[in-house]
């Protein structure tokens, strides 16, 4: 029985400037959906490229004195290496200077002319070169293009055009009784009504000003324009309309085009239009998703207000941007990129919740159980709410990515990550390992975490395709049979005896954002490719030596001053109650214990120099004083997050605790 087949498509971008986060936000999410639809047994297909034609690259060729396949092939190049950054998984890239791309566009124009679908005249209007686009003059703002604010030209010259008007009441009823066609709802109401209703004009399909692009092939002074060339690479990638058409018989039509908002109306009114002229089936969806917007607007070259991508993924690694963009913003609404949002989510979601809950168990592992995972014994209450989660969470992201809602599916993959978490502080594995009696308790709870690690593993891998083989080596799972979908709709299929191996921190936390979060400051961060995020990454190492000369500077200052402070001081400082989950000495490092600690639902790590007065035996379950707001520091190359309250002398020191029984993240009034 053949495999269910998907066919997923971005658009192809115009390789006119290289690309930014915006960009790379479509091309992540088709990505992901391919990844996970081959996860699910699918045989998928996934397309993107380049559209590389038109006036405005012939002038830029011009202008770099290259020629326009020179000028592309360059731009070209550095996008492919984009997508090898961002571990985008294509299975083709078209390039409409494709010699069987061009074939097939001609073969489709020759279609429409023969059938009196497409006919010549003569158009006149206001173009937008930078835009590739024609506006009327009640269309203009100021008497420049609506959509990127430059200057346009009164453009008159001979054309061909296509009937679009005659196919008008064909798109709305279609449209009307295929209601997931244009997703989401809001774009479908916006190309019926703003669109369609209004009337449909003809469409101009050629150009004879420049020569860079197709020739029509009974008219060779016209040069085919955008829409039959371009949108057209849906179907050309697979081989429509020529001798090798097996790729279209399989995979057409599209499951989902992926689109941004500005180019849906192409996409759902010409684009369609055009299939139903050639008697071809229409895509099932098209998406179209918003912006990712800097704080001072929409991302554009122009503007010079775009992010590059490499330099993100040189700073934080692939997965941390894949998990951002995927995450930060539900896919169909418009979303801000901040750098503090995306360090934000390094922090809490990968390093305190993903990586901690790997690092703890490996730990535990390692320690308890000689480095081997236990067999399982009896079963709890609490593990079968853990397992039960774990069986209802493939259901959950499989409806959820069928729908396209990416940061919805990891939302209910990080449910479960922080349901394994909260299991850790239910069953508390460090005073199971201290009874003898409890031994058999704790390799099931171990077991459980172990697994629980796997099936979220597997779950991730199409959102962050790096991350996973790392969680694997730690666990040392090498079957690849306990890394498929199958393999996660039940529990318990990891093996007792693998050998649990430590490693680096996955997700170490940032100490602070690289680069400034202000709008009028990330603007400035992002003109010429970043050069305030490069400047950060080289300055980071001055920067810190800067921060600690100006903080010790401020201590000799203060001591030199009166001591006294203000109740407004004081109260800026933030005396929480927390209670120790677990404790270890620092490897060499006689003096120092790290802590895990408990406050209220959320969990930190302490370094604090009291080895010499607690063992960290004696120090578990024990309810101490916090400053909670203290900014991390880090002690022989490890992250404390936080600073313990003790008194001392010369030769004693004692910790600050509380002598009532009260909860973890108590506030000190």
């Amino acid at each position: 029985m053949d495999k269910k087949t998907f066919y997923i498509t971005t658009p192809i971008y115009y390789p006119s400037d290289k690309l930014h986060i915006g960009h790379s936000y479509t091309t992540v999410a088709a990505d992901a959906m391919a990844r996970f639809k081959r996860l699910t047994g699918y045989d998928v297909f996934f397309l993107t490229g380049t559209d590389e034609h038109g006036q405005k690259i012939q002038r830029k060729a011009e202008e770099h004195d290259k020629t326009p396949k020179e000028y592309v092939d360059e731009i070209v190049a550095w996008i492919k290496e984009l997508w090898r950054t961002l571990d985008v998984s294509y299975d083709h890239f078209i390039r409409t200077t494709d010699d069987y791309h061009v074939k097939a566009v001609q073969n489709i124009f020759q279609k429409l002319y023969d059938q009196g679908d497409i006919y010549k005249g003569e158009y006149e209007g206001w173009y937008c070169t930078p835009c590739e686009a024609f506006f009327t003059e009640h269309q203009l703002t100021d008497g420049k293009c609506p959509d990127c604010g430059r200057p346009v030209e009164l453009i008159r010259e001979e054309a061909y055009f296509f009937k679009l008007s005659k196919y008008q009441d064909k798109m709305i009823e279609y449209i009307e009784t295929h209601p997931d066609f244009i997703q989401p709802p809001s774009r479908r109401n916006e190309m019926i009504n703003n669109f369609l209703k209004p009337g449909l004009e003809d469409l101009c399909v050629s150009r004879t000003s420049f020569d860079w692009g197709i020739p029509v092939p009974f008219d060779e002074k016209h040069v085919v324009y955008v829409w039959i060339d371009a949108l057209s690479n849906y179907i050309t990638a697979l081989g429509y309309s020529l001798d090798n058409d097996e790729l279209y018989k399989k995979f057409w039509p599209a499951d989902v085009h992926l689109v941004g908002k500005e180019i849906v109306r192409f996409h759902t009114i010409i684009w369609p239009i055009m299939l139903m002229a050639l008697g071809v089936p229409l895509p099932k969806k098209v998406f179209g998703h918003g912006w990712l917007i800097l704080e001072g607007g929409k991302m554009s070259k122009s503007k010079g207000n775009v992010v590059d991508p490499k330099v993100l993924v040189d700073l934080y690694g692939v997965d941390a941007v894949r998990y951002f963009l995927l995450r930060e913003i539900p896919f169909g609404a418009d979303g801000v990129f901040s750098n503090k949002a995306l360090v934000d989510r390094i922090n809490f979601d990968l390093a305190n919740d993903l990586g901690n809950l790997l690092s703890r168990t490996t730990t535990m592992i390692e320690k308890y159980c000689g480095g081997k995972i236990p067999t399982p014994g009896a079963v709890e209450e609490t593990d079968n709410d853990l397992k039960s989660m774990a069986e209802a969470l493939p259901e959950k992201v499989e409806k959820l990515m069928d729908g396209l809602e990416f940061s919805g599916a990891l939302q209910e993959i990080w449910r479960f990550i922080g349901r394994a978490n909260k299991y850790i502080d239910e069953t508390m594995p460090w005073s199971l390992a201290k009874d003898p009696a409890k031994r058999e308790r704790l390799s099931t709870v171990l077991y459980n975490l172990a697994e629980a690690l796997r099936i979220i593993s597997v779950h991730i891998s199409p959102f962050m395709p790096n991350t996973p083989a790392k969680i694997r080596e730690q666990l040392g799972i090498a079957d690849e049979n306990l890394t498929t979908w199958e393999s996660v709709k039940a529990w318990g299929k990891l093996p007792a005896g693998l050998t649990v191996s430590r490693k680096e921190i996955i997700f170490p936390r940032i100490e602070e954002p690289a680069v400034p979060d202000s709008e009028s400051d990330a603007n400035a961060a992002s003109v010429a490719g970043n050069t305030e995020i490069q400047k950060s990454a080289e300055d980071k190492e001055t920067r810190k030596d800067k921060n600690k000369a100006e903080k010790a500077a401020g201590e000799a200052q203060q001591e030199e001053g009166a001591n006294l402070i203000s109740i407004d001081d004081f109260a800026k400082v933030q005396l929480r109650v927390a209670e120790v989950l677990e404790a270890e000495k620092v490897q060499g490092a006689d003096k120092l214990l790290k802590l895990q600690i408990k406050l209220g639902e959320e969990k930190r790590q302490i370094v604090a120099g009291i080895a010499k007065y607690y063992t960290p035996e004696q120090l578990i379950g024990k309810k101490i004083v916090v400053v909670a707001n203290l900014k991390p520091a880090r002690l022989r190359g490890i992250e404390s997050q936080g600073m313990l309250l003790a008194a001392s002398n010369t030769e004693k020191l004692a910790l600050l605790t509380v002598d009532k029984d009260i909860e973890s993240g108590a506030k000190i009034k």
